[in-house]
Order: C-alpha cells, then sequence, then structure tokens
C-alpha cells in the first residue's frame, strides 16, 4: 500500500474527461471496476462517482506503473496521473461518455487492495436483497445506487430553493419529545436523567409545527426526519424523511397551489419535463365511487360502476345477499382483457380474496361470443341490463364483486391496478398528479366500537358539517387533501382547528377527556390562549417522491442505509441487545417472552 500524499489530489473526476482535455496531464482517483491484460497492454477502468474512465499502460509506460498495472484487481483504491489521448478509432466505447479517450498513465499508486466482493459491483445487480443490503456500503458503490443517493441530493436541495424564494423559514424541531397519539405505535427512548421516563421519537413534527404558526413564524419548512413502529412494505419504512411545510392565515387552495408550483419546480429543474397546473381535484367519495380507492392511479380507466339497481330484485343469492345487508355490487371494465385466460381469471380470483371478497363474478367477450360466470344465475334482463350498464364490446372483461361496500372498494380498486399491469398500461415515464379532498374527518372501527380521526386529531372539520359532529359523525368531512400521483399518496395535510372550544370537542368525540387531554396536549391546549392564526399544511413522502420520479418501485432503493421488512438493518444488524449495566442505570428491565410465561 502506498501513501496518499499532497500531490495525488484529484484534478478531474473520472466520468467528466472529454476530448476537450486531450493532452492534459490530469490526476484520478477510484476503484478499479476491471482489469484487462493483453501481454504487452493493460487496461483497467477506473471508478468513482461520475463514471469510468480507462487507464492505458503500454510500452511507454514506466515499467514500475506497468507491473503495478498487471497486480490491480477488482475494487483496488487506485490513484493514477497521466497524459489524455485519443483512444484508436476501433477502440472507441460510444456506451459511455469517456469512451473517446483514455489516460496514458505515467504514475500508478495503489492505495489499497481489496478482497474479492460477494457480488460484482455493476448496474442492475440481480443480487438477492439480503446480500445487497448486508453488504450496503458495497451495493453503494453500484453506478445506478450513486445516481439514486445523488438524485436524492438534487432533490432535496431544489425543495429547500424553492420554499426559501417562497418566504418559507427552515426550522428545525426535536427529535426527542414527548409521547402523543398519532396513529402509529412511537419508538420510546428511556431517560437516564429522568429516570423511569420516557422520550419518543416523532411521527412527525404536526404538533411542533403547529406551535410555530402560533408564534408568528408564520412560513415554516422542514426536511424532516420521522419515526413510526409499524408494519413494513415497499414504499414504507421505520424511519423516514418528509417535506414538512405548514402557513398561517391560509386556506386550501393556497396551499394546494403552493405545492403544485412546488411540484412543477422540481419537474422543470430536476426532470426537465414541464407538468401542467392545476392538477385535477375530486372529493373522497368520488374517488371511492369511481376508482374504490381514495389514492387512484389515473393513467388508465376502468372505473367502478354501481349495478347494484340492476340486480336488486335478483334471485341469486351472491348479488342479492349483499345488497340485503347494507353492502352493493359493482363492477369495473378491463378493456382487452378478455384476452385473459381462464386460468389468468382464477388468479384475479385469489387476488379479490386477499381484500376479503368471498369471490369474483366476471364476463368477457370474444368474436360476439359472451362467456361468463354468472349469467346462468340471472334473468335474460338482469344480464342485458349488466352489458348495457358495463358498455361490454368486443375484447371486454367484465369484473364484479358484490359485499360490504368497504370490501368492494378494496377489492376493485385492486383489482383495476391488477389488470393494468398485467395490460402494460402502467408506464413509468407518464405522470398523472390528483387532489383527493373533502375526507371524511372520523372512521368508525367496528371492532372497538368508536370512532378515530381519519388524519389527526388537529384537523378540522368543515364549517358546514359541524352540526353533525355530535349526532352523526360519520357524516362530517373534513378539510383535508392529498395530492396523489400514480396511485401513491405522495403527501396529505389539513386546515388545522386553531379554536378551543373546537378542539376540547374534537377530542372528547375521539374519546378523550379532559384531564387525559390535559395531560398529552396541555402545552397546545394552554398555547390556544394567546391568540392562535388560521392555519394548515401539508407534507411530503421525499422517499416516495424520489422513488416515483426515478421510476423505482421500492423506496429502499433511494435510502442510503435502509432497514428490512422486519425493520432490522443487516449491515449493522441492529437492533441489538443493550449492555445490562446500561439498562440498570436507566431503570429498564427487559422480560423475554419465556420469562413472561
Amino acid at each position: 500500500m502506498e501513501k496518499f500524499e499532497k500531490n495525488d489530489k484529484r484534478t478531474h473526476y473520472c466520468g467528466t474527461i472529454t476530448k476537450e482535455d486531450l493532452g492534459k496531464k490530469v490526476c484520478v482517483l477510484g476503484w478499479a471496476q476491471k482489469q484487462r491484460d493483453l501481454g504487452s497492454l493493460i487496461f483497467i477502468d477506473l471508478r468513482d462517482r461520475s463514471g469510468i474512465v480507462q487507464l492505458a499502460f503500454d510500452d511507454n509506460t514506466e515499467r514500475e506503473a506497468f507491473d503495478k498495472a498487471f497486480g490491480v484487481r477488482s475494487e483496488f483504491v487506485l490513484c493514477a496521473k497521466g497524459i489524455v489521448r485519443a483512444r484508436g478509432e476501433g477502440a472507441i466505447n460510444k456506451n459511455i461518455p469517456t469512451g473517446e479517450i483514455e489516460i496514458a498513465v505515467s504514475e500508478l499508486k495503489i492505495l489499497t487492495k481489496a478482497q474479492t466482493p460477494p457480488f460484482e459491483i455493476v448496474e442492475n445487480s440481480d443480487v438477492k436483497a439480503d446480500l445487497r443490503l448486508k453488504h450496503r456500503y458495497l451495493d453503494l458503490r453500484r453506478p445506478d445506487m450513486q445516481r439514486n443517493i445523488i438524485a436524492r441530493s438534487k432533490i432535496t436541495n431544489l425543495t429547500r430553493n424553492y420554499f426559501n424564494e417562497n418566504g418559507f423559514i427552515d426550522i428545525e424541531t426535536p427529535n426527542l419529545i414527548r409521547p402523543t397519539p398519532e396513529g402509529a405505535r412511537d419508538y420510546l427512548v428511556p431517560s437516564r436523567v429522568h429516570n423511569g421516563k420516557f422520550y419518543a421519537l416523532p411521527q412527525s413534527p404536526q404538533i411542533y409545527k403547529q406551535l410555530l404558526m402560533y408564534s408568528g413564524f408564520d412560513r415554516y419548512i422542514q426536511i424532516a426526519r420521522c419515526f413510526r413502529d409499524e408494519d413494513l412494505r415497499a414504499d414504507r419504512q421505520p424511519e423516514f424523511t418528509q417535506i414538512d411545510m405548514e402557513i398561517s392565515f391560509t386556506d386550501e387552495d393556497e396551499i394546494i397551489a403552493i405545492n403544485e408550483g412546488f411540484i412543477k419546480y422540481i419537474f422543470d429543474n430536476f426532470m426537465g419535463k414541464e407538468i401542467k397546473t392545476p392538477f385535477e381535484r375530486i372529493t373522497w367519495h368520488e374517488a371511492m365511487e369511481r376508482f374504490g380507492s381514495d389514492k387512484p392511479d389515473m393513467r388508465f380507466g376502468f372505473e367502478l360502476k354501481n349495478i347494484s339497481d340492476a340486480v336488486k330484485n335478483t334471485e341469486f343469492k351472491v348479488f342479492a345477499g349483499a345488497i340485503a345487508n347494507g353492502g352493493s355490487v359493482r363492477a369495473i371494465n378491463v378493456k382487452g382483457g378478455a384476452k385473459f385466460s381462464r386460468k389468468e381469471i382464477d388468479s384475479l380470483t385469489e387476488v379479490a380474496k386477499q381484500y376479503k371478497a368471498k369471490g369474483l363474478a366476471w364476463l368477457k367477450k370474444v368474436n360476439g361470443e359472451v362467456s361468463s360466470s354468472y349469467a346462468k344465475f340471472l334473468t335474460e334482463g338482469e344480464n342485458a341490463e349488466i352489458m348495457r350498464l358495463m358498455d361490454v364490446c368486443d375484447g371486454d372483461l367484465v369484473l364484479v364483486v358484490a359485499d360490504k361496500n368497504k370490501i368492494v372498494f378494496d377489492t376493485l380498486g385492486a383489482l383495476r391496478c391488477e389488470c393494468a399491469k398485467r395490460l402494460g398500461l402502467l408506464k413509468a415515464d407518464e405522470f398523472k398528479f390528483l387532489w383527493v379532498t373533502e375526507f371524511p374527518l372520523f372512521e368508525y372501527s367496528e371492532e372497538d366500537g368508536r370512532y378515530y380521526a381519519m388524519h389527526h386529531p388537529f384537523t378540522a372539520p368543515m364549517a358546514e358539517d359541524y352540526e353533525f359532529i355530535d349526532t352523526d359523525p360519520g357524516r362530517v368531512r373534513a378539510r383535508a387533501y392529498d395530492i396523489v400521483l400514480n396511485g401513491t399518496e405522495l403527501g396529505g395535510g389539513s386546515i388545522r382547528i386553531h379554536t378551543t372550544e373546537m378542539q376540547e370537542h374534537m377530542f372528547s368525540i375521539l374519546g378523550i377527556g379532559k384531564e387525559d387531554a390535559q395531560e398529552k396536549f396541555g402545552f397546545l391546549l394552554d398555547a390556544f390562549k394567546y391568540g392562535v392564526p388560521p392555519h394548515g399544511g401539508l407534507a411530503f413522502g421525499l422517499d416516495r417522491l424520489v422513488t416515483l420520479l426515478l421510476g423505482l418501485e421500492d423506496i429502499r432503493e433511494v435510502i442510503a442505509f435502509p432497514k428490512m421488512q422486519n425493520a432490522s438493518e443487516l449491515m449493522s444488524k441492529c437492533p441489538s441487545f443493550a449492555n445490562p449495566d446500561d439498562l440498570k442505570e436507566l431503570g429498564i428491565a427487559v422480560i423475554t417472552p419465556d420469562e413472561e410465561k
């Protein structure tokens, strides 16, 4: 191994050297991608975050440098100095930006050697996720991963630029806070100084950003780290990043306009792509009725239709029973879906069962011939009416679900997306934005027999619905809004409650008594006494935004050190057991499942 010295400083990044640099003496630093020994010629591809450049060693190379090049292997860390020269006509590589030049090396240093890595450092590796994450420091060397992380950095910087240009103040909020109920489990942090007491890691900066509005800052922005102890999936991690903003003296239209401007700014400056604003807006009720989802993918049709009236008098018990129990019979017309085989339709039935549907009825029309799983149970008139309502044409596949409304919506909402995926209609470079507004303020849990806040307990109700808040809470709409892109919720927010009376009323409906509210939110309620401005805000999921802009499917591809689905990190092997002495100092006793039994 050789010493890295002052005169070994980089003059150029590998991937930035071009024909404009011909004849220049350069110094490049990086990792050996590969070495090719052709006897009297040796080539080394040197890689850094900018790309690859070819190092050339031949009969004119100093013998010491040539001998070192002979011993270079993949992932050796090198310092190379030499003159930029043109490649021979037959040696040009059009697949890389530096493909017309190479560096005739005069001096080579091997700064560190490397063992053979457990997988090749190449783009679009098909290595299993657990192996990649175990050696994440190697995985992050791959060019596509480096592009992802650099893209995230650019988007983060553009975010700060946009909100700064629009008068927002970047303010940090605490990461050690009081535990508060926000919908998911808190991560708890024990306090050594206050033995027996705990901090929580913030699920969001919600209360603090509202307090900043009470403090008169007017426009707040933060790239905020958030923590939720909940089950994971492809677009969720236990720790994640929000673009968090809040405005005083505002309404829904202003917040929506500012955030549409932000999206437009990101697309213009990062994607080089113009998008049209304003985005389409639909209410939550319309989204559910048309798409079966409050985050519908608008890149294709297959909208839901309620066909209950057509079969309300049917003798077919599957349809009649659903309607009698307060549910409905609804269907989607999958244009072009008639090409699906019976086996593929059976697999769609399995998808439906994942959403608690008891089954899936279907009809398809091919070359004028209609086949169906349910036609023999209905009258000729009932079948004809369904055909008319669903506008069935040749090549169509109609999927029907009969059940409680929630099951029907969930099932058909998922099936329309699954069918679009199988038909190749989901294009990663097509971006369809949508605002979903007027969410219900509450959602009822049959299991618990009580109402919960659909967003959080600080969301304001729509003024015209407030009269129903005690008598019919399920009827009350919230001043809440979500921004959706291609079937993914990018962000959401609301206008907040800003009076003591309404906030206490909200707590009471949610079963949070005065004493309990004072215990958990006393500092917030106390602040209400001193003049609170009308205010509202929104938070984007930065991880999701970057993932969608890059056309990826898993947010772990844009997070440097993500967790696995069981919330562990394979590389550092966390979480881990604590030192018993540390636990004793904190006043904590750990009871294992066996001990508990």
